[in-house]
Formats: C-alpha cells, structure tokens, sequence
C-alpha cells in the first residue's frame, strides 16, 4: 500500500477528530411536566370523573397500573424516566414499569414496549420527598432518532402501584388523554392492548421528566411558569400550549437538536404562597422559587429558560407587589445562571387581564401592577432578552384580550378574558424570535 500524503494524513485525522467529537453523547430532558401537590389538589382540565378510579385521595393509587401518554420534544435511540413522590406522605413502591410508543387510546404499538429497571431491579421503592431515576432504555422502535416520522409521536409510560401510594403525587392539566386500570386490578403495563385501561384521565402522575441521549449539540429549553405555559384553554390532545408551538418551529428549523419542555403549573405564583406543605395544598403548588431546583435545575441538558409569570401574584389570592415579584425573579434567575453557566434566560411580559371573569382575576389592581410589572421587564437588564407576549396577544384599542383569543378551545364556552385559547397560543408561540434563543443567540450553556 502507498504511503498517504503527509498534508492529506492530517485533513484525515482532522476529519476524524471532528466525527468521534460529533459521536459525543448526553442526557438532555425532552420532557417534563411539573408536579403540583397530592391530588386533588390543582386545576385540571376536562377532567372524567374519577370517583371509581381513586375512591380515597388518602389511600391513592391501589393496586392498579398507569399508562400515562407523553409527547418528547426531542428524540433518541435511549431513554431514561423520572418517577417523583415529591408531594406524598407514604413510601410508593412501583414495578412493571415500560415504556413504549403509543398507538391511540390506551394501546401500546406491537413489540415496542419495553421493561424498565432502576439500579437494575425492576421494582423501585420511592420515600416522601423523593424521585428516582430509570436505568437506560433501549427503545427498539428509534433506529433514527432524525427520522423526521418520530416527531410529534408519543411514548406510553406505564407503571403499577403496589399495594397503596396513600396521596398521589401529580401534575393536574396535563391536556392530554392518559389511562388508569380499575383499583385492585394487579400489573397491566406490559400489556400492549387497552382493554385493561377502564379509566381515562387529563393528568399525569408520579411521572415528570423523560430524559433522551442525545449529540453533544443537542440541548433543551424549558418554559417556566403558570396556567398560561400550562395551557389552560388550549386544545385537549392538541399540543397547542405556546411552548409546543415553538418546539414545531425549532423542530422545523434544526431538526432534532432542541427540546422544549413545559415546566408550567396552573395557578402558580412567583413568590407566594410564603410556605407550601402537602398537608395544606395550594392549588398553585409550591412558589416557583420552591420548586425552581425540582423543575429545571435538576434536569439535563438545560441552555435557555424562559419565564412568563406573575400574574397570580396579583391576583387577589396573591396580593404581591410588582417589585416583589420582580426581585423574586431576580433571585431565580441568579441560581439559573449559577447552574447553567453562559444560560440564556429571557422573561415573557405578562399577558391582559382586562375584564378578567375569573374570580380573584380582572381587577383594576391586578392591571396595575402587571403594567407595573411588564414595564420594568422592557427596561431590560435581568434578562438576555424579552418575549413581548403582551403585544401578541392585547387589543390595543381596549387593553384586553383580544375578542378572537377569548373562547375556550378546550371545552367550548366563552373563555375567562385571561387564558388566550388556541389562537392566542399560536400567537404567543409564534412571536418568538428564533434569532434570539440559542443556537443563534444567547450563549448557549449547558451544566
């Protein structure tokens, strides 16, 4: 064999280098939902009655499987799941946990559901306060996670509950259709059919994160905030929140190399309530500095954060004051950039209020202080940058909402004048400025 050319030997190795740095891998979080309180206790939407499904919010979960519906943002040859009683008061044993791609209804694609370990047992016992993570799985069904056919599909995540959870840890507006058996009816999760599912549910429980391994390039954006990310009146199974709007335009622009994860919970404030104890639930769940470490420090892969909120703060259930909320802000933001180094963090102005028919909402205090509010985040200097969802969403003539984002697109009805419905969240979704979230702006860190 001829000898290579010394200057053609070093393009080689230098091609080389740059393929084995792409070979590079990560976890990055593709999606999360963030947990709230013990149920009841939150704000679901177009939630069946579940009197049969949980008899006793004290004892929970019976002896019954899960098939909870979830949609990645971001997809890969290996998956990782996270299973939280962050909110119970009981030690909640699971087994028969798998993980598959969801079919419809409550039915699992033939030969894609596959077992889950964890430390490689396949039961994981998990004590108030705690969450545990999944040994890596394979999932069979990805042979390209670029396969622009795996976008917007969703994995069925099933587990059992032994014996009694006692109060279940959750996330109430889930807006998407997932599946209970009856109390008492044992391990159904590797069932591949439906047939064992008799409940249906629009929330999730104990699970709130599914994590993928994914290019060294590749990282997540987690939107941060209340019933607006959560995506009250938005449309049931539709995936029309605002950060699902933006995750399609990313998609459609890189591919897939970023994730949008919700970390939005119906009611949540910035600063109140002062203390949260699952024995006295707020409906919010825990303030988002509470709850700030569980729902986006703790997740992998994490290069932008943006935050909408504070309306709730002044409401009459919050009675905050603009600068309160505003400097309460000010320290999430520090612990962000202390964790994720070189993060881009961009605040969101807040949304109308104008008219607001829900109780608590739609005061002329309330309107004050959000302008208050809106006006010094324009001022900028706390964040890289600033999502105008204000101007995206208000009728300039009269403050308010505007009258095509106002009927509830989740159950029919007028709307409440405070949530956009489907419209308003394309809107909001849309008026992002791809140019000013990383890769192409910000600094893109990641821990």
């Amino acid at each position: 064999m001829k000898h290579m050319p010394w200057l053609a030997l070093v393009c080689l190795l230098a091609l080389s280098g740059g393929a084995f740095a792409q070979a590079g891998s990560q976890w990055v979080v593709s999606w999360a939902a963030s947990v709230q309180g013990p149920y009841p206790s939150g704000n679901p939407s177009a939630q069946p009655d579940l009197a049969l499904a949980f008899p006793s919010a004290q004892t929970g979960a019976r002896d019954q499987s899960f098939r909870l519906i979830v949609r990645p943002t971001l997809w890969g040859r290996s998956a990782r799941v996270r299973l939280s009683n962050a909110l119970g008061s009981r030690t909640v044993t699971f087994d028969a946990v798998y993980v598959g791609l969801h079919q419809s209804s409550g039915a699992v694609v033939r030969g894609t559901n596959q077992p889950v370990t964890f430390g490689g047992e396949a039961r994981v016992e998990v004590s108030p306060g705690g969450s545990a993570w999944s040994d890596p799985i394979e999932l069979v069904f990805v042979t390209d996670a670029d396969d622009p056919l795996l976008a917007d599909r969703k994995l069925a995540v099933s587990f059992h509950v032994v014996g009694e959870s006692g109060p279940m840890t959750w996330h109430a507006k889930a807006l998407q259709t997932s599946y209970v058996t009856q109390p008492g009816a044992g391990a159904h999760s590797a069932d591949e059919s439906e047939t064992s599912f008799a409940f249906s549910t629009t929330s999730w429980y104990f699970l709130d994160a599914v994590e993928v391994r994914a290019p060294a390039d590749a990282f997540a954006i987690v939107a941060f905030g209340d019933s607006i990310t959560d995506g009250t009146l938005s449309t049931l199974n539709g995936d029309d929140r605002w950060p699902d709007v933006l995750a399609r335009r990313l998609r459609a622009a890189h591919g897939n190399r970023i994730a949008v994860v919700n970390a939005g919970i119906g009611g949540n404030q910035v600063v109140g309530p002062p203390q949260y104890r699952a024995e006295w639930p707020f409906a919010g769940g825990p303030s988002a500095l509470q709850r700030l470490e569980r729902d986006v420090l703790s997740l992998s892969g994490v290069a932008a954060l943006i935050w909408l909120e504070g309306v709730n703060d002044f409401s009459a259930n919050g009675n905050a004051s603009a600068d309160a909320v505003y400097e309460g802000m000010r320290a999430g933001v520090a612990r962000v950039r202390a964790a994720y180094p070189g993060s881009c963090v961009i605040g969101g102005t807040l949304t109308p209020v104008l008219g607001a028919t829900l109780p608590a909402h739609g005061s002329a205090e309330q309107e004050s202080k959000r302008a208050q509010f809106n006006a010094r985040v324009r001022e900028g200097g706390l964040f890289d940058a600033v999502i105008d969802f204000e101007r995206a969403t208000v009728d300039p003539a009269t403050g308010a909402l505007a009258e095509a984002l106002v009927p509830n697109t989740t159950v029919g009805g007028p709307g409440d004048r405070l949530h956009p419905n489907r419209v308003g969240y394309v809107r909001m979704g849309s008026a992002i400025e791809l140019d000013r979230l990383p890769p192409l702006g910000c600094g893109l860190g990641k821990r």
